[in-house]
């Protein structure tokens, strides 16, 4: 059973996804992956372990929710005055969060409680919209600039692959060279 899109519901909804997500992010932290369960998310959250089922269908969907809701960026990609600063700056910073142990882990749970692939559309989507929002003040400034499928082909696949099958050498002036060669060199 896959869970139904996680809109940023309001009222009771709301309050019963914060609560379950919470509870997840600090059992996980307490007694790790491989203990935890859903009764025991569901009595830190407040719920029965029914709510749980019945809005996620197991734990691999809901530790899959809870990743893409961690993954969202919190924040528009910094403004540093030029295309390339700002794809700089924000490749680095994508490399450093997605590469990270706990970003690793992120992606794996949500991967791997995502069987209709709604899960990896979002956290795309939210790459996407990070580089959007890099190329509309760039074409506000007058600046020439790839489109966003360029970008995700020649700078975000490059980085998750590496993350993913071939970890090693992955730091800024890799990211750096993977953003020169989507801007033609420039």
């Amino acid at each position: 059973m896959s869970p139904r899109p996680m809109v940023r519901p309001g009222g009771r909804s709301a309050r019963v996804q914060e609560a379950v997500h919470t509870a997840v992010r600090d059992l996980l932290g307490e007694v790790g992956r491989d203990a935890l369960t859903v009764p025991m998310v569901a009595a830190r959250a407040g719920v029965t372990p029914s709510t749980v089922y019945r809005r996620w269908g197991d734990l691999r969907e809901l530790l899959s929710d809870v990743a893409v809701e961690h993954l969202r960026p919190d924040a528009d990609p910094a403004d540093l005055g030029s295309l390339r600063a700002d794809l700089d700056a924000w490749a680095e910073q994508f490399l450093d969060e997605m590469a990270s142990p706990a970003g690793h882990a992120y992606i794996r749970d949500a991967l791997l409680g995502d069987p209709d692939g709604d899960n990896a559309g979002r956290c795309s989507a939210y790459a996407a919209q990070q580089i959007e929002a890099i190329l509309n003040r760039a074409a506000r400034r007058g600046e020439p600039a790839p489109d966003t499928e360029t970008l995700i082909d020649r700078v975000v696949a490059p980085v998750m692959y590496r993350i993913l099958f071939r970890p090693g050498h992955l730091d800024a002036t890799y990211v750096h060279g993977l953003v020169t060669h989507a801007l033609g060199g420039r």
